[in-house]
């Protein structure tokens, strides 16, 4: 493991400096056009926001459940999770942006429609304020509570640490999705004053899980060569987690589709609109290669059992879903504010790289701090008392 550290910190230090050059420049961006900054910014605060959730989610989902898939990543969603903090943070500068970015909140002489009038009693910059501090207070909450005793399962003479996580994990799986959704519809339904889905939240919650599995992938193929994962990485873990790959991206398609499929079957011009953007003019094209390399291509790929144990393969099929969710990610967000076409400008690139990079540098921080790899859960799976300690 010793050799590994340093390339942490030199991989952190990189991040973080390359992280503040980045949102320099956008911040200087933001003095010329504020509102691209502030839609770009979004769009980058969703994505990272949303590997920090998915991370989460994915976490408790193995401290519940268990499986060898988990002992090798458990430390890097830790690690994604534990982002949690500065996510709070940066997401701040929205708030300076909000008249750019929501309906509800321009002023009553501005807008006569209707719906506005319905919707600001739950809209509005007080309650956004409210629902925001709650949210990351809730979720910041659990999470460290969870780190704190997924670490001293590592360190203690018994289980008591690891039942204490999952414990808390039940009724927090079921929390924080369902805060998430409150938030999905604060941060981006929002943005569009007639656009309603009960689904959406679901498709959103199901790429923040996808890209969580694609981004641990990724990263174990890179700790593989050295140790400890050297000698605990086996060809079953990266098949399991390529199971698990496959296994979102046919659920995020089945939900994505279905929102689609039960909206062109309503017809409804306050639902159709949506779509209606995001398939005019030049963004169809984003549509075809979403479908291509969102879903087609990593299905087949990781249809082969040859694809799923090879960890270069996977880690291929892995950066490829991980950078198309970016890109998704963008084609939700953009058309509502630029319906005619798609509008790429450079700051969509250094906010989107600035938050990253942020990001990445906070998350290598707290990957550096403890073993990388947890024994805490398989002590309990292997415990004669579990069952016992689990009553």
């Amino acid at each position: 493991m010793n050799e590994i550290v340093p390339k942490l910190a030199r991989l952190q230090k990189s991040a973080f400096t390359f992280g503040i050059l980045f949102l320099t420049a956008s911040g200087l961006g933001a003095i010329a056009n504020p509102k691209h900054f502030f839609v770009s910014y979004l769009g980058a605060f969703v994505f990272w926001c949303g590997l920090t959730l998915g991370c989460f989610i994915v976490a408790m989902i193995h401290y519940l459940a268990g499986g060898h898939w988990g002992n090798c990543t458990r430390r890097i969603f830790e690690a994604g999770f534990m982002t949690l903090p500065f996510m709070a943070v940066f997401f701040v500068p929205i708030f300076f942006g909000l008249s750019y970015l929501y309906p509800w909140a321009l002023p009553p002489s501005v807008t006569t429609e209707k719906l506005w009038r319905q919707k600001i009693e739950y809209e509005n910059f007080t309650a956004f304020l409210i629902r925001a501090i709650l949210f990351f207070a809730v979720w910041i909450f659990i999470a460290t509570r969870l780190r704190k005793w997924s670490l001293q399962s590592d360190h203690a003479g018994d289980v008591t640490a690891e039942i204490k996580l999952r414990t808390l994990s039940g009724p927090a799986i079921v929390i924080v999705p369902l805060t998430v959704t409150f938030a999905l519809v604060d941060w981006i339904m929002s943005t569009e004053l007639a656009w309603f889905s009960t689904i959406f939240p679901l498709i959103v919650l199901a790429g923040q899980i996808l890209i969580a599995f694609a981004f641990a992938i990724l990263w174990l193929v890179w700790l593989q060569p050295h140790p400890p994962f050297c000698a605990e990485l086996t060809d079953k873990h990266f098949h399991d987690l390529g199971n698990l790959l496959l296994a979102f991206v046919m659920f995020w398609t089945y939900v994505a589709f279905s929102q689609f499929l039960i909206i062109y079957s309503g017809n409804q011009p306050h639902e159709t609109g949506w779509y209606l953007r995001r398939l005019a003019g030049s963004w169809k094209w984003l549509v075809v290669s979403i479908a291509a390399f969102h879903f087609f291509f990593p299905f087949i790929f990781l249809l082969f059992r040859a694809v799923k144990k090879n960890p270069r393969r996977l880690a291929f099929v892995a950066a490829g879903i991980f950078l198309m969710h970016a890109v998704e990610n963008f084609w939700v967000i953009a058309p509502t504010f630029y319906p005619s076409g798609i509008s790429v400008h450079w700051i969509d690139f250094t906010a989107w790289l600035g938050l990253g990079g942020i990001w990445l540098g906070a998350f290598t921080k707290n990957l550096q701090r403890q073993p990388l790899i947890a024994h805490g859960a398989a002590k309990v799976e292997n415990s004669p008392n579990r069952t016992v300690h689990a009553k």
